[in-house]
């Protein structure tokens, strides 16, 4: 029997003069409590209850270790109505990771908007586009963007991140716009590293066909930011997720292209050290941000993907 619970039933049996009493209370059964008495008994080499028919009293030594096991059950049941107070609360601190554009333009503003309803919590975001290991770092929450690997780790579906084809107005006046996937492998192309590494663009047809396209250009970068300057800088075509190009799409600076085809959306995954016991403030949070992500939510950004001013 775990040692709390047997401090417990050893005080209550006490408090009660009664094994079967105690028992009900603790919704065990009566030859339990009196083998578990027995035993801690035997343990201490000493006899803590005098019994008789009209019920148990304890004895010098008894009394003593009553005591004693008094107070270590009220640090207990102390200790437990913290931990369920907190359980029920969204407080506390909490680590969360993300990577950096998807940090800075969409969690970041959502976070303000759930820690402004929840003032008790405090928030340590994190944002780096490399792989983060939760355990080691010790984060709560991280919100990643693409197909999870199988891992221990508990996983939450909050929505898709699609992704556009964008150029300048200015870039496709001196030439004629693509048709078709094909068209681009003679077009000055802006490649994301950290996902367009190969420099070969995937697109699925309006039949539904797949096709690909080997792409080249002036300009490499794992920055969704700086790709976005240089598309409305006319240096070329960019894909850039849907969120990174809305603000821009919204004022005319770049346009759509390709629109009957399609590049691959990332899913959106909420993620946990476990996919048991995650906390209140945790679990809340995922919640909260799964409404968020439901239909076009990158056309609700508060914090509009603006393109940033480069020195």
């Amino acid at each position: 029997m775990d040692r709390i619970l047997a401090v417990k039933l050893f005080v209550r049996v006490v408090e009660l003069g009664s094994f079967s009493k105690a028992a009900a209370e603790l919704g065990i059964g009566q030859p339990a409590v009196t083998k578990q008495v027995a035993r801690m008994e035997q343990q201490l080499g000493a006899r803590l209850l005098h019994r008789s028919t009209h019920g148990v009293t304890a004895t010098e030594i008894g009394a003593l270790y009553y005591e004693k096991c008094r107070v270590i059950a009220h640090h207990v049941e102390e200790a437990e109505s913290v931990a369920a107070l907190l359980q029920s609360q969204i407080s506390g601190a909490m680590r969360i990771s993300t990577s950096v554009a998807f940090g800075r333009q969409v969690l970041g503003p959502l976070l303000m908007q759930f820690m402004r309803a929840n003032p008790g919590l405090q928030v340590d975001l994190g944002v780096d586009d490399r792989y983060v290991d939760m355990i080691e770092q010790g984060v709560d929450l991280a919100i990643r963007l693409g197909r999870l690997a199988d891992s221990t780790l508990g996983a939450r579906h909050l929505g898709l991140n699609p992704w556009v084809l964008v150029a300048a107005p200015a870039f496709l006046e001196a030439r004629d716009a693509p048709a078709r996937p094909q068209d681009l492998a003679t077009l000055d192309c802006l490649i994301y590293s950290t996902v367009q590494g190969d420099a070969r663009w995937h697109f699925t047809g309006p039949g539904g066909q797949p096709e690909s396209v080997a792409v080249k250009g002036p300009l490499r970068s794992n920055s969704l930011s700086l790709l976005l300057e240089a598309v409305v800088d006319g240096l070329g075509v960019a894909a850039l997720p849907r969120y990174v190009a809305q603000a821009a799409l919204a004022q005319g600076a770049v346009v759509p292209l390709l629109d009957a085809w399609s590049l691959p959306a990332q899913e959106i995954h909420a993620v946990t050290p476990s996919p048991r016991m995650v906390p209140l403030k945790v679990s809340g949070l995922v919640g909260w941000l799964q409404a968020r992500f439901e239909g076009e939510w990158w056309t609700r950004l508060t914090r509009p993907a603006a393109p940033l001013s480069l020195p």
